[in-house]
């Protein structure tokens, strides 16, 4: 069992969890992530680490309350315990001078691409983080992403922060202004396909870091598989992050929602 060490809400619906695993803080990586599960017949919830304190031993999670399991997590409070928590697992990012990296990401999306924008730039790279959202109560992170960032464009669906338009627009007003080399995204399904369609249209290389249904986490149930360049892959094991111009994103989109009616 792990504790709870501190609890914040991020908006209404997102909550940053705080939690005590020692071994977990010390060999995560940017991109790895973790599966909680609460109660003894909880559902099992794929995770990523939002960030790690060595010295303390905790891991950050950032959660959504989406439906029943979610909402379980999320109304845990400070010293109180998640059942299990396994990881880390998946493969990290990866990390090298790459040049002028776009980090584009949505919602929740924020939160798994902070360590990720924290490696880039230890790395050497110019980083330009994209963050977008329905509306500005639903920005999550924006202070941490600007100490990390080079720059930071904060996109709104209804203008009520930051410039009015979707991350794609954010993502394609720096393509047209400067040499980008590598591009991340990070959030809903949707999202992630229609960045890679645009970075696919300026031959900007692409890595996304897929949200896929996912079971046991070690690639043994098969919820988790994809289509990635004509072959099968499975995204706890090979991913999560896969080149997003091989990915076939309809067929992910229409796997994510094989359980709409009963959600």
């Amino acid at each position: 069992m792990n504790k709870i060490v501190k609890k914040e809400y991020l908006s209404e619906n997102v909550v940053k969890l705080e939690v005590e695993a020692p071994l977990i803080a010390k060999s995560r990586k940017a991109g790895h992530f973790v599966i909680v599960k609460v109660g003894k017949h909880g559902e099992r919830i794929p995770l990523t680490i939002a960030s790690a304190d060595k010295e303390k031993g905790t891991i950050t999670l950032v959660i959504q309350v989406v439906g029943k399991s979610s909402k379980k997590i999320c109304a845990l409070n400070e010293g109180e315990y998640i059942t299990d928590l396994v990881g880390p697992l998946g493969k990290a990012t990866h990390i090298e001078n790459f040049g002028t990296v776009v980090c584009a990401c949505g919602g929740v999306g924020t939160a798994p691409m902070l360590p990720i924008v924290e490696a880039m730039k230890a790395a050497g790279n110019k980083v330009i983080t994209v963050l977008a959202a329905r509306t500005k109560e639903l920005i999550i992170l924006e202070k941490e992403m600007r100490a990390l960032s080079d720059e930071v464009i904060v996109m709104t669906d209804d203008g009520s922060y930051g410039k009015k338009g979707l991350v794609t627009n954010g993502v394609e007003e720096v393509i047209q202004r400067e040499k980008v080399d590598l591009c991340v995204t990070i959030g809903p399904a949707i999202m992630m396909k229609f960045v890679s369609l645009l970075t696919a249209k300026y031959n900007v290389p692409t890595v996304a870091s897929l949200n896929t249904i996912m079971v046991d986490g070690t690639g043994m149930c098969g919820a988790c598989r994809i289509t990635v360049g004509g072959k099968t892959k499975f995204v706890c094991v090979d991913g999560p992050e896969f080149d997003a111009h091989q990915v076939d994103f309809d067929e992910m989109l229409m796997r994510l929602s094989a359980y709409k009616d009963v959600e």
